[in-house]
Parts: C-alpha cells; structure tokens; sequence
C-alpha cells in the first residue's frame, strides 16, 4: 500500500470512515500514532440525509464530502482507497484488494449493511437505501415509473407502476414516506398534468404494533396521524412473507400489487472474514466488545459503531442503537482513550452513552422528538431537527448548499431535483 514504517509510532489501522471512524482518524495524535484509514469509498456519507437524495430533495453531493479534505495536511496519516476482504488475526494483517497491510492497532468501523433476514426474493427485487448509489437508484425509479406509466395503455399495469411500498415504519421509513407523499401532494401532479396522480399510492408497512418503535409511543403516534394526513396507507401488525418484483405477500393471505418495493426493515453488521463465532453476536451480526469497546479475545483489536455490540450493558442489552449518535460518542472516546490512556497501559473510564434525544421528520412542518426529559412535536421538531441535521453535514459547501435547497422548496412547493442521471434496470429472474 505505499506506507512508510515509522517505528516510533505504534499504526492504527480504521476501517471505515463512517460517523465513527471519522471521529477517531481526525482526533488520534499524530506524534503518537500513524493513521491509516480505509474505505470502499472516498468520501464520508451522511446517511440521515439519504432520504432526501431519493426523493430528489437534495443533490447527492451534498450529502457526502470528500475523506482527503475533511483530513488534509495532516501528518502521519494516511487514506487509502480499497476494501478490505480479510483480517489475519494471528499475524496483525489485514487483507485487502490493493495489497496487504500491517497493523499495532485495528479499530472496524465498517458501519452497517442491510438486513434481510434471509428473504431473498425480497433481496433481489426491492430497492435498499443505505448508501448514495441505491439513493439515485430509487429516485431514478420513481421518476421513470411516472414515465412510464404515461406510456403504457394497461391500466393495471399503470397501477402497479404508481404504487409504492415502503417496508419498515423506523425513522428510514416514515420520513421516506413523507417525502413521497410531498411529491404527490406538491410536485408530481404539475410534473403530469396528463397521469391522475391520486392514483398513485404509498403504503408504509410495519411488522410490530406501532411506528417508531425507538421513540416514545405519543412521537408514534403523533407520526402515524401526520403520514395518514398526507394520505399514507399505514400498516401495522403486518409481517412480510415474500416479494416476486409484483406482489407483495404478507401474513394473513394479504397483498399489494406493486412495481416499487423499498425495503428500510433493518440493518446488520458489515462483518469482516477473520472472526469465529464467539466473536460475533450472531443475531444481529455484531462483534462482541466490552465496555472499552475492546474485542473480547483479541486486546489489539477494537469495534465501534454499528458493528460493535457492547456486551452486559445493563442500560442497552440488546446492543446501542445502529443510529448516528452512539457511532459518533464512540469514535470520540475511542480516540480519547488511545491518546490518553491507551501507550501507557492504562485504562480510562469505560465508555459511557449519553442519549441526546431522537428525532423524525414526517414532511412541511410536521416532525416528532423525544429528549431526555420532554418531547416535542410540529412546526418547532421540524425547525430542531432541520438545524440538528445541518450543523451535522460535514463541510460549510455542504451546508449552504442543503439550506438554500431546504429554503427553495419551502417557498416554492418544489423540488428541482428530478433528473434522471444514469437508467434504473429492474432485476428480472430467469427461469
């Protein structure tokens, strides 16, 4: 990989530059440690934001900025572009497509991928959400089913193209709801003036009892009133069986012919060759880590952020939640404890998550959010969670661009983004 040994500096080695490892490669000392950081990408994406990219409410650009200027001019540190295909645990290396790399320390951060949960007809025809590429992939989708539809003379067929079903009432689902409806209610009828736009259809599908099943049940249903009031069809207690690329099949002999599934039911982690069993949780596929967020056989190596499940945590014993918040606390204690405690065999306080609240937005002046102690809803959550998520974005372009966008499509009921760059192709199996 073309870097140089430094053997006064002990190297750490992250994999990821997600919200976690960013954290930790911006703020490890460089007179103590050589960095390297890797990534499939070379840019950070800020996922919350990812919604809005699908549904043509903000250019993909900014919502992801480039690794070598977020960390620019910096000494002993390193950025390589590659993915990493296997750890050699015995031997402190990593493998990888461009070569093979040594390590003193290894942090993964590889973040989350999505989850399944052994469905593969759901797999190989619905739409996922988690990086840039699948965001474009569906607001491609969307734009050419409105294209398409005004072609076809088949009205069944016209149906299914102008029906979309969202499978997953966390907060990927609800605001991907939303803002379809948005574009129904505001912008997709003046697009085609020619298609009957009340046709189109938006079903949000949930497996449990209630939305947002990791915020307080009045934010729930607060939410559910909101979306049932931008005329999404909402359906709890509803557990997907299957997905052919037309028909939806639930419990119960329930159906939705449909074109467009999008799946945002769940996450799992972006686990790395290299571990046995007992070091991986294997439910949620997590790597086992202790309260320093150590793996449990292996003192050299750490996990943080998605991919880490901190084991015995009395106050989150089904593991922190896969969200944001915890990936960025992490790689800020993370980096801490190495500068601090790590060179001198010490150990610091044992990580500790500080819930700062959760939040989702539904659409135009409607959002939800719980704090640690009280909750709010409507026109002031929707101004909260806007100024979270743009002081969040990485990089000033970023930020200003997001804003005049936010501020463009407030007054004006609009949303210019609706390109289609590169062709969607659906996936057709063959028999």
């Amino acid at each position: 990989m073309n870097i140089p040994i430094k053997n006064n500096l002990k190297r750490v080695v992250i994999i990821g530059a997600g919200f976690s490892g960013l954290q930790v490669a911006k703020k490890l000392r460089r007179d103590k440690f050589q960095v390297v950081l890797i990534d499939k990408n070379n840019y950070h994406t800020f996922q919350p934001l990812l919604y809005q990219v699908a549904t043509a409410g903000l250019e993909p650009d900014s919502i992801a900025h480039a690794i070598r200027i977020i960390i620019k001019k910096t000494k002993n540190f390193f950025f390589r572009l590659a993915n990493v295909h296997f750890i050699n645990i015995k031997e402190k290396k990593i493998h990888t497509n461009v070569g093979i790399l040594s390590y003193d320390y290894l942090i993964i951060a590889t973040g989350s991928i999505t989850n399944y949960f052994g469905n593969k007809n759901i797999e190989f025809f619905s739409l996922p959400m988690k990086s840039i590429p699948e965001a474009l992939n569906i607001r491609s989708l969307i734009l050419q089913d409105f294209e398409y539809a005004l072609l076809t003379k088949n009205s069944k067929e016209r149906e299914k193209l102008m029906t979309f079903v969202i499978i997953g009432g966390g907060p990927t689902g609800v605001e991907l709801a939303g803002a379809l409806a948005e574009m129904k209610k505001y912008v997709l009828q003046n697009d085609y003036p020619d298609l009957n736009i009340q046709r189109m259809n938006i079903h949000l599908l949930q497996a449990s009892s209630r939305l947002l099943d990791g915020m307080s049940e009045k934010s729930a249903k607060q939410a559910f009133k909101n979306l049932e009031e931008l005329g999404v069809n909402i359906w709890l207690n509803c557990l997907v069986k299957d997905y052919d690329g037309e028909i939806v099949f639930m419990d119960k002999n329930r159906k939705i012919e449909s074109a467009n599934v999008i799946w945002a039911a769940g996450v799992k982690g972006a686990i790395i060759k290299g571990f046995i069993k007992e070091d991986i949780m294997m439910n949620g596929q997590r790597i086992l880590v202790d309260n320093y967020l150590k793996t449990l056989r292996y003192p050299n190596i750490f996990a943080i952020g998605d991919i880490a499940y901190i084991i015995k945590n009395k106050y989150y014993p089904n593991g922190h939640p896969m969200t944001a918040q915890p990936a960025i606390q992490q790689g800020n204690w993370i980096a801490k404890n190495f500068n601090y405690f790590l060179l001198d065999n010490k150990l610091g306080p044992p990580f500790k998550y500080k819930n700062l609240g959760n939040m989702a937005t539904i659409g135009r002046n409607k959002a939800v959010c719980d704090f640690p102690y009280f909750r709010l809803k409507g026109f002031l959550a929707w101004i909260i969670w806007m100024l979270v998520h743009l002081i969040s974005l990485v990089g000033f372009r970023n930020k200003v661009i997001a804003l005049i966008n936010w501020i463009i499509q407030y007054f004006h009921y609009n949303k210019s983004i609706r390109i289609i760059i590169k062709k969607f192709y659906r996936k057709k199996k063959i028999n």
